[in-house]
């Protein structure tokens, strides 16, 4: 059985997330990786808060679901604990070193571009606020991961509309 870990970025993924809605209907193998501190995220901290929660899971089995600060907060574990997941779908990865200033939240040096090591895709939207399309194909790039454009889909979030998000399911099979 594959167990599916979701790993929300900053303030927490709300009610009509796609990832709330993901954990809410995909079953009891659907799990959240919940922080401390939403609101102020240390991606340290969160990664080594992934290493806990997933520990006692066969490796091979394990499936992380991140949006936004969630996607370099797994690039950091990977980077970290170097084990050999099933897969990771990396939605909307949040740039830290944007001119918006993000790095301030990540309490980090360099964002995290080492290759993961795993099966991975990233997914991006062509008018994303916290990234640029360019941006995300490097870190694609830089992870080792299979890259997707939808298309004007703002922060892939929950003001994106995108509900149960069909196409989301879609690309999370890809690496199961």
């Amino acid at each position: 059985m594959t167990h599916y870990f979701i790993v929300p970025g900053l303030y927490g993924s709300g009610e009509n997330h796609w990832q709330t809605i993901f954990e809410r209907t995909g079953g009891n193998n659907f799990k959240r990786i919940n922080q401390r501190d939403w609101n102020h995220p240390n991606l340290e901290e969160w990664a080594d808060n992934i290493e806990k929660t997933i520990s006692e899971y066969d490796p091979s089995t394990v499936v992380l679901v991140g949006h936004s600060m969630g996607c370099p907060t797994i690039a950091k574990w990977a980077s970290k604990y170097k084990k050999q997941i099933k897969g990771a779908m990396l939605v909307a990865p949040a740039d830290l070193e944007s001119k918006d200033g993000l790095l301030e939240f990540a309490h980090l040096d360099k964002y995290p571009t080492e290759q993961l090591g795993f099966k991975s895709i990233v997914v991006a939207s062509s008018n994303d606020p916290w990234a640029s399309l360019d941006r995300s194909q490097y870190f694609a790039q830089s992870w080792g991961s299979d890259f997707v454009n939808i298309g004007p889909a703002g922060h892939i979030n929950d003001q994106s509309g995108l509900g149960h998000w069909e196409e989301g399911w879609k690309f999370l099979e890809k690496v199961s």
